[in-house]
């Protein structure tokens, strides 16, 4: 039976996250054994904001090892450094020509940083879209594991897709489908429950690193705005505090969240903390030691080059086709 195939990526900017882990990382793991999983490291999406050389490819490591002590396996997935594949590059330009100015002036990302005021920005912020369109289409993946932020950009990918086909009146490139998981899509600050948990969290507070010492992340959680109900219900308009730590429990321990309500059925508030903290601290220490066990085999690199060498079989076929299909190929 032929497998479809996914794919993702995950950004390392700064250091992942619990909300990387439970939005993007856990569910690569979980559809690897039942489809063809593209997953690779989006390094070329990380320069659209200004990086610190040493930072980033400390960053980009890092996330590397993690996939594999996510529990992604090399054997069933494609692992591999985006930049080492070049046909996203030249794809991402290609799609670019075929970009509406239109689209890509209402792409979020680049909508709320003019809404900000922000200056300077880098037209690779603006354009991003058109290659993260050509990352997936690039591999004729059917299926795009994406959290809710991302839904746009597969949207875009899809429109795309559908106007290079007509345009040339030839199916060159599969239409792929978002997929979005009912619980864990988003992940929410535990300081600030009304923004999403992120890399770039300056106070550090909110924000729940994988690599955190565990005893730090328990407490990033015992301190975790709730609110004055002191009722642990699913809620996330009046009682969005307790509803993230809802979500994060029910995530980590990969059941519904009416199933962790039922285990936390009459807890005060402090105990509920205490019980989350539990599930975060025991994920967190599980996870850095199959970090520390990966790091110390020194296979990482061996990892990225197979999966580079897999995905560029694929990717160059696609390339070529494309280009042929455009006329710019003799």
């Amino acid at each position: 039976m032929i497998k479809k195939r996914m794919i993702s990526a995950i950004k390392p900017s700064g250091h992942l996250t619990l909300g990387n882990y439970i939005g993007a990382l856990a569910n690569f793991v979980k559809y690897q054994d039942d489809f063809e999983m593209i997953v690779f490291i989006a390094n070329l999406h990380t320069i659209t904001v200004p990086q610190e050389p040493d930072e980033l490819r400390s960053n980009l490591e890092e996330a590397a090892i993690l996939y594999l002590a996510a529990g992604l396996d090399p054997a069933k997935a494609t692992i591999f450094l985006q930049s080492d594949v070049h046909e996203h590059a030249q794809l991402g330009h290609i799609l670019q020509c075929f970009t509406y100015l239109g689209e890509l002036n209402r792409m979020t990302q680049y909508k709320d940083k003019v809404a900000k005021g922000e200056t300077n920005l880098g037209v690779g912020l603006y354009t991003y879209p058109t290659l993260m369109a050509a990352d997936i289409l690039l591999y004729d993946a059917q299926f795009v594991p994406v959290g809710i932020d991302q839904k746009q950009h597969v949207e875009l990918t899809r429109d795309l897709a559908e106007r290079i086909n007509n345009r040339f009146d030839k199916e060159l490139f599969v239409i792929p489908e978002p997929l979005l998981e009912e619980v864990g899509t988003k992940i929410y600050d535990l300081q600030d429950p009304s923004k999403k948990m992120s890399k770039s969290d300056v106070s550090d507070k909110g924000c729940i690193y994988l690599m955190d010492d565990p005893k730090k992340a328990r407490k990033k959680i015992m301190s975790a705005i709730t609110d004055s109900y002191d009722t642990i219900q699913y809620d996330p308009e009046k009682q969005p505090g307790i509803s993230n730590l809802l979500v994060i429990a029910a995530s980590l321990k990969k059941v519904s969240v009416d199933t962790i309500l039922m285990e936390t059925q009459g807890m005060r508030y402090g105990d509920f903390k205490k019980y989350v903290a539990s599930i975060v601290e025991e994920t967190l220490t599980d996870i850095q030691s199959r970090y520390q066990d990966i790091k110390a085999q020194n296979v990482l690199n061996e990892v990225l080059s197979e999966g580079a060498l897999k995905a560029r079989s694929i990717a160059s076929k696609k390339l070529k086709e494309v280009q042929s299909t455009i006329g710019i190929e003799l």
